[in-house]
């Protein structure tokens, strides 16, 4: 196949410009995908930045890819030209470790971010290997599903592997574009779905969204009168937090699962659970299996992410947006 076209960020901060790079030859395992949409994650925002210390310029971010197949790799059996997929954070893994032989390829040490040393999705091409290819159901719209690759399953995984059911009374602290699709999820569970938002204006859309209580965290005392309460807290929020607040809010064997990035330690005081056994975790994506079920599940119930689109030619306009948060919920780029 030809070089491939893209956006690419040549230094830290700066605005995306056009680049093209040969992808050599198609591997065995490999598919390339001709990207029709490409969601724009705050993730890449950090990646375009380096606010992590791991970005290699120049490169093309993006990691939210739905499109279709045009070409397979000689190894590949599970995938086939014309097929539409979805493309999430992960485009590789080593394949034989002991988390990859158990279906947990996302938590592979040798774990292959799409864009991370590599070029993503902000591009009219991409190739990964064909098992990080997600066969995206008929029922889902491309530009609402985007999204999914990545916030979705950040969200699902841990109604998943939390065992949430219709008794679960859940939380989701942050109603942004995590945290709207969260509420989605958290009541295709069947739980009991509870709001936590700094905006009072957001009640009445969690209520759509599938919340059936709304707290509002600037009140005074509004964590307290929730105290003892949840199963699972869900935090999607990357600015400081009541986080002791937070874990006096769980019922015994709760749960306070972080999926945002907090700027600083995050104290808690040792009794609060070791007392009632509570638990403080962790999140980040899913593996293949996660992600296919994810999209199944948002299939059956409805779920999609609220969108602004873009033009692919105006993925700066769409990273200075997603910076100042003035996109609601999600934003798009589309070819």
């Amino acid at each position: 196949m030809s070089e491939i076209h893209g956006l690419a960020v040549h230094a830290a901060g700066a605005q995306l410009l056009p680049y093209k790079y040969d992808p050599g030859e198609l591997k065995a395992n490999e598919v390339e995908v001709k990207i029709s949409h490409c969601g724009v994650s705050y993730c890449d925002v950090h990646l375009i930045d380096n606010d992590w210390g791991v970005s290699k310029y120049p490169f093309i971010p993006g990691h939210e890819v739905i499109g279709s197949v045009v070409a397979v790799g000689s190894g590949v059996k599970d995938r086939t030209v014309g097929e539409r997929v979805g493309i999430g954070w992960q485009a590789d893994s080593c394949g034989i470790c002991e988390w990859c032989r158990r279906g947990d390829e996302h938590l592979c040490a040798q774990s292959q971010p799409t864009s991370i040393g590599r070029n993503g999705g902000f591009a009219e091409r991409i190739r990964v290997n064909s098992k990080f290819s997600i066969p995206v159901p008929k029922a889902l719209e491309s530009e609402s599903a985007a999204p999914l690759l990545c916030a979705g399953i950040t969200v699902y995984n841990p109604l998943r592997n939390h065992g949430v059911r219709p008794s679960s009374r859940v939380g989701v602290i942050g109603i942004g574009g995590l945290g709207h699709l969260g509420l989605q999820f958290a009541k295709a569970f069947g739980a009991e779905v509870t709001a936590f938002s700094t905006s009072k204006d957001k009640e009445e859309e969690t209520k759509s969204l599938g919340a059936h209580h709304f707290v509002h965290t600037r009140d005074t005392g509004a964590l307290k009168k929730v105290a003892g309460t949840f199963d699972l807290l869900i935090s999607t929020v990357n600015g400081e937090q009541d986080w002791q607040g937070y874990v006096n809010a769980l019922r015994p064997k709760g749960s306070l699962c972080l999926v945002g990035y907090a700027p600083s330690v995050v104290q808690i005081q040792p009794a609060s659970i070791i007392n009632g056994q509570r638990g403080v975790h962790g999140n980040a994506v899913g593996s293949p299996r996660d992600l296919q079920e994810m999209l199944d599940v948002a299939a059956r119930h409805g779920v999609k992410a609220i969108t602004e689109r873009f033009a692919m030619a105006k993925v700066n306009d769409a990273i200075a947006k997603v910076k100042k948060n003035q996109v609601r919920y999600r934003a798009v780029l589309a070819n």
